[in-house]
């Protein structure tokens, strides 16, 4: 287990808050115990609660090329037909999971390929759940050509609390199947947009692992 490369500043943010937390404690506060114990107390939750935030465990990807790996540890959300309006323009079967503040918050390829489409979309912060949020929300849309030439796109979106998406890739790169593409702070939703004869492999309120769970085998 490591901490993920994104969360230094925050972390070295909370461990200033810390600091004057606990000289709080000892200075004005020196002579009530328990109001310094309470200060000391909330800057180890913040610690606790950012560390849990942005650690980065280590996984072993079930790579196979005709799996679609879940992109994002959380809970499936969508499982639906729909069209999808920036890219293919047609109908694709959509799988979207919702990422709450305790899960890893590490994007993870679901496909090996090669990037022939990438973009950033500055918007709204929606809350990840409303319908438009897919839409009308900061996002980025990556599209990767597989080796068969089947083309997978997914979208990163930032919710309420996500201000802040981080994607590592840009067109004409080569993604490897399981390994880390993006991060997204505090909460939000990856969708992936899937040939209509996917065979979706989870259902509604299913618990993923990015890398690890199957959320569709293609045909």
């Amino acid at each position: 287990m490591t901490i993920h490369k994104e969360g230094r500043n925050s972390i070295a943010l909370v461990i200033i808050v810390n600091a004057i937390l606990i000289a709080l404690s000892f200075t004005i506060f020196k002579e009530n115990d328990t109001v310094g114990a309470i200060l000391v107390g909330i800057g180890a939750i913040l610690l606790i609660m950012i560390l849990q935030f942005f650690r980065n465990p280590k996984v072993n990807p079930r790579v196979n090329e005709n799996y679609v790996l879940a992109p994002a540890d959380g809970k499936v959300v969508v499982i639906e037909d729909t069209e999808e309006q920036e890219y293919f323009q047609d109908k694709r079967k959509q799988i979207s999971i919702f990422m709450s503040p305790v899960n890893v918050h590490v994007n993870r390829s679901p496909i090996s390929g090669s990037v022939k489409y990438f973009k950033y979309h500055p918007g709204k912060y929606l809350v990840a759940w409303h319908p438009k949020s897919s839409t009308d929300n900061e996002r980025t849309t990556v599209v990767a050509e597989m080796q068969n030439g089947l083309e997978i796109l997914w979208r990163q979106i930032a919710g309420a609390m996500a201000r802040r998406i981080k994607c590592y890739v840009d067109e004409g790169d080569r993604l490897i199947q399981g390994n880390e593409f993006g991060f997204i702070k505090f909460g939000s939703r990856v969708d992936v947009f899937l040939p209509l004869d996917a065979d979706v492999k989870v259902n509604i309120g299913d618990k993923t692992k990015a890398g690890i769970t199957v959320i569709a085998e293609l045909q």
